[in-house]
């Protein structure tokens, strides 16, 4: 599955722990990367500064659904679902 185009869902969502190029300290959930243009495509997209957790999550129909706001909502889900308890 291909990712719809200005979509960025997964790149607003989930929290990202790992460092990326603009942001040291990582991603919080809900803010959206700082290596998203305009046209909200990635900016580091196959380069090797990219975190392994953005290349490992892959569309596919269970996530992405049918809408853009399909994907957010389901990955905030998973967001929610997976954030440890303190």
């Amino acid at each position: 599955m291909f990712c719809r185009p200005s979509c960025a869902a997964c790149c607003i969502a989930p929290s990202i722990t790992s460092p990326l190029p603009g942001m040291p300290q990582g991603k919080p959930a809900g803010v959206p990367c700082v290596q998203l243009d305009e046209a909200l495509r990635c900016k580091v997209f196959n380069k090797p500064e990219r975190p392994a957790f953005c290349g490992g999550l892959q569309a596919s129909p269970e996530m992405c659904g049918d809408t853009r706001e399909y994907a957010l909502a389901w990955l905030t889900q998973m967001e929610l679902a997976t954030k440890p308890q303190v």
